[in-house]
């Protein structure tokens, strides 16, 4: 969790430090202090600051010495996860993780209010890959008949919705059918609606498939939607060129060629290995 916490917020100090490049300058005269970097002067340093507190070499090397979660603690005491921990009564594992990252998503949000065009857009693009795990977790573990109030205790506070729409997602039928009625009614107002319903598209468009999601893992689909995801990602920060789009295009390519050796790796000895399922677009 907390090399995650460091990865989102290294992304997002990525694309506020290639805006301030890209800025034009101001009209008035240079060195101008009401105007200097007017844009994204707040978040910039707001990411600054939390970059400095990334928990260094030395810092992990202590955490591997530690006996206990009192130790864990103890050796956090003088890094940023201190407060998040400090009321904490009892350490569990999972206590741990979800107080680092309940410190991102204040983090991220706090962010959020602060940023205009486009960097607003760009941490929105983060969120969305969250909204997609989210909404297949509802999906895979309504299929497995768990408990609707454990689901969304599970779900990642980046990608969350309203309260009554994640309620709601779990209420459909996992056929075809209830599927268009997912996306028809709950998910077409969402930001990951339209790769939703770009799925069910190519999906009824290939011939060889009769039963659109019937006859389809929910892994399947979330893969599908991640795809779409990526390639919409990377649309975006191809449209802002410069620096933006060469350090971000790579990321984002490293991120497809994830998706797709996991794709590769988990369809051996599975259907989705014939002939038949390889389908040049997927």
């Amino acid at each position: 969790a907390l090399e995650n916490n460091n990865s989102v917020v290294a992304i997002i100090l990525i694309n506020i430090s290639i805006n301030n490049m890209t800025t034009p300058a101001p009209k008035s005269a240079a060195g101008n202090l009401a105007t200097f970097n007017i844009l994204h002067g707040f978040p910039e340093a707001l990411v600054r600051g939390m970059r400095s507190s990334f928990l260094v070499d030395a810092d992990y090397h202590h955490l591997t010495q530690c006996e206990t979660l009192d130790d864990v603690r103890l050796n956090l005491s003088e890094t940023d996860y201190m407060e998040a921990l400090e009321d904490m009564n009892t350490l569990i594992p999972t206590g741990l993780q979800k107080a680092a990252v309940e410190k991102l998503v204040t983090e991220v949000k706090y962010l959020r209010t602060q940023a205009i065009e486009p960097l607003s857009t760009f941490i929105d693009f983060i969120t969305y890959e969250y909204m997609i795990e989210n909404v297949m977790l509802l999906l895979k573990g309504t299929l497995s008949g768990r408990d609707i109030n454990e689901l969304i205790a599970q779900c990642h506070p980046l990608g969350m919705f309203k309260e009554s729409t994640m309620r709601s997602i779990p209420t459909f039928e996992s056929t075809p059918r209830g599927y268009q009625d997912l996306y028809q009614t709950v998910l077409v107002d969402t930001p990951v609606g339209p790769y939703f319903a770009q799925f069910l598209q190519e999906s009824s468009d290939r011939s060889e498939v009769s039963n659109v999601l019937e006859e389809v893992e929910i892994e399947i689909i979330k893969s599908s939607l991640i795809k779409y995801w990526i390639e919409d990602f990377a649309k975006f920060v191809d449209s802002l060129g410069g620096e933006t789009a060469v350090i971000m295009g790579d990321l984002l390519k490293v991120r497809a060629d994830t998706n797709a050796i996991n794709i590769t790796l988990n369809s051996f000895g599975t259907p989705l290995n014939e002939p038949a399922m390889r389908a040049s677009d997927r």
